[in-house]
């Protein structure tokens, strides 16, 4: 009995922390469920097909992650219905991998994880949960409906941190997930091209002609807004700039030419998939993103065209009438117009929401919306109000106090990895995918501060998930240098092989 209560003692001494968090996440993932909509007896069968689920997952662990983010691509596609709410099989997935990596404790690379990114976003995920505190609308604690919010403001960002800074540890790994990053990316430019050419699916046009209708069918019906498989097209138009601008910095600084020119397509198909959007603030999510990285490059020959180049493009935008005969150009160039309509009807709705947050520093509550304040409701006007902005969003529903914090966590992880990408890594190509990675999270970033897309399948999973990518990049740069140069070896000696077979055809 004795030596019972040992072994006991010592295994929970070893391994209680471990064991209490999969519990807890398990307590999540049942949670879930039930918060899907599922019966007791519909999670009671569906709890073996988890088990073989997990058990599968552990013998094919990267299949998981390959196929999350296959999952978070299409998740949106107007001809896919499920089911259960659109998030669940992201989470699913997230708690699995995130299970089987506190399994096996020396997956958790505590000196990778251990950073200020983590840091920062725990202390959002803390202040998101005491908003579930937050009653200023006089309604009662919701549980339920905090936890809906929260899951989508917060949580996911964590989720997203783990799961790239977990699994993407080596340069093959790395270089598989930007080539898998890429294909999706082009499916998506194909998409939209299909839209364009040969016309809607029937889902899609269903979507088009009712919600989508008033802001996507413009200009008496002689302009559309193409949204591809994405949400909507200010989603589409400001991932597909961001991508675009993570990948033409991939291509200008790969060493290895066929990576080189993959990256290359994927960034000039996702530049010009960023027009049929006609979404006005990707062009500035697209300039900015490339002015970050003119500071990050540290290198005067590449900063000066790429200034040059932008300047020209800027120019050819905002000063002539290039291009007009493109519908879709016309609207871009309406970015550049300070007495634009649509910036001014948002402003006017930011100037409605000052006079009610006043009164709310705290917000009216995470997952407080129309649908569950009352219309005699004092705050009901700011719960229907449309926020236009992840920021305004944020904003609304967590104060000012929420949205400072946010800006904060924001600004110092994005931080943290600009100065790991212009101070510790040493290899330019490994540093381009850094640069990458911290240029496209600005542009979805200033997009944010537009639109809703920071939270938005695929964004949130992909570009917070990237830069936590960068954080992981010092850790495996000797393998990366060593792997870049076997590639470049062979790539030299395919090279000699081929020049000698043609001077020996000449003689």
């Amino acid at each position: 009995m004795n030596i019972a209560t040992s072994k006991y003692s010592s295994f929970v001494e070893n391994n209680g922390g471990r064991v209490l968090l999969l519990f807890l996440l398990f307590l999540l993932a049942i949670y879930e469920f039930a918060t899907a909509g599922f019966g007791v007896f519909a999670i009671i069968c569906i709890i073996p097909v988890i088990a073989l689920v997990i058990i599968a997952a552990f013998r094919f662990r990267m299949f998981v992650f390959w196929t999350l983010f296959i999952v978070n691509y299409f998740i949106q596609m107007k001809d896919i219905h499920l089911p259960i709410p659109m998030s669940l099989p992201n989470e699913m997935l997230e708690i699995i991998l995130l299970v089987m990596a506190i399994i096996n404790v020396q997956d958790l690379r505590a000196e990778r994880t251990g950073n200020i990114m983590l840091y920062v976003l725990l202390i959002w995920c803390g202040f998101c949960t005491i908003e579930v505190l937050n009653d200023t609308c006089d309604l009662g604690l919701n549980v339920g409906a905090w936890y809906t919010g929260a899951r989508l403001i917060a949580f996911q960002l964590l989720y997203a941190f783990f799961v790239y800074i977990l699994y993407l540890t080596n340069p093959k790994v790395l270089i598989k997930y930007l080539y898998l990053w890429g294909a999706l990316a082009l499916f998506a430019c194909v998409w939209v091209w299909k839209q364009k050419n040969m016309g809607f699916t029937v889902a899609e046009n269903t979507w088009i002609q009712t919600r989508g209708r008033s802001t996507h069918i413009l200009q008496a019906g002689t302009l559309i807004r193409y949204f591809s498989i994405y949400s909507d097209a200010a989603n589409f138009g400001i991932g597909i700039a961001a991508t675009s601008v993570a990948f033409l910095i991939f291509a200008i600084t790969s060493k290895i030419w066929k990576h080189r020119i993959f990256f290359g397509i994927v960034g000039a198909a996702c530049l010009w998939a960023m027009f049929p959007s006609g979404t006005r603030t990707a062009i500035f999510c697209f300039f900015a993103g490339f002015i970050v990285y003119i500071f990050l490059s540290k290198s005067f020959k590449i900063a000066v065209p790429v200034t040059i180049f932008f300047a020209l493009f800027v120019f050819m935008l905002a000063f002539t009438t290039i291009g007009n005969g493109n519908q879709q150009i016309r609207r871009m160039r309406t970015a550049f117009d300070p007495n634009d309509a649509s910036a001014g009807a948002r402003s006017v709705n930011q100037q409605a929401m000052k006079k009610y947050m006043a009164e709310a520093p705290w917000g009216i509550g995470i997952g407080i919306g129309y649908e569950n304040v009352p219309a005699n409701n004092k705050y009901r006007k700011l719960a229907t109000t449309p926020p236009d902005s992840e920021y305004v969003f944020v904003w609304q529903h967590t104060g000012i106090i929420g949205l400072t914090l946010f800006v904060i966590v924001t600004v110092v992880m994005l931080l943290g990895a600009c100065i790991i990408v212009f101070f510790k890594l040493k290899s330019p190509s490994l540093r381009g995918i850094g640069a990458g990675m911290c240029c496209a999270f600005v542009a979805l970033q200033l997009g944010g501060y537009g639109n809703q897309v920071l939270m938005q399948f695929p964004n949130c999973l992909v570009f917070y998930g990237g830069l936590s990518l960068v954080y992981a990049l010092p850790f495996f740069e000797d393998e990366w240098i060593q792997y870049e140069n076997k590639i470049i070896s062979e790539q030299e000696e395919r090279k000699r092989l081929k020049l000698e077979k043609k001077k020996a055809s000449r003689v």
